[in-house]
């Protein structure tokens, strides 16, 4: 995949929608493509996290350990970004993340998203958007659980 292809991609992710294209060509050209194969752990909940990744391709299953051993909580497709509260909470992994498929990732340090974010307030946003969402499903999972309990 090329430079552009990797912009064309970026302008899917609704973190990056209105992040202009010359910060986009940047953003790809500056961040680090990782590819994983099926079963393979893109990071391992409770280890430093200091990146986030932005999924250009495959999904991955999010997973977190429980005392009765690892439940899959949520699936993470194209356009999906994860790693983000490691960076904004400086806290270790709050969860495992393991290719389902062949995943193609986009890994963006915690400078450069801390950059993005500071020149481009509408991705400080989208980014709090996404983890109202991500709260609000935790939320109704509990909701759930508690009433079958």
């Amino acid at each position: 995949m090329n430079l552009n292809e990797e912009v064309e991609l970026l302008k899917g992710v609704p973190i990056f929608s209105k992040v202009e294209q010359a910060r986009l060509k940047l953003l790809a050209f500056t961040s680090e493509r990782v590819n994983f194969g099926v079963g393979q752990e893109v990071c391992h909940q409770g280890d430093p996290g200091d990146t986030m990744y932005v999924i250009l391709g495959g999904t991955a299953d999010v997973l977190i350990d429980t005392p009765n051993g690892q439940i899959t909580v949520a699936e993470m497709k194209r356009n999906s970004f994860f790693g983000e509260i490691a960076i904004l909470c400086d806290v270790p992994r709050t969860a495992t993340i393991k290719a389902k498929e062949p995943l193609a990732t986009l890994k963006i340090t915690k400078d450069m998203f801390y950059r993005l974010v500071a020149e481009f307030p509408e991705m400080a946003i989208e980014i709090m958007r996404e983890l109202a969402h991500r709260l609000e499903d935790t939320n109704q999972k509990l909701r759930a659980a508690t009433r079958a309990a």
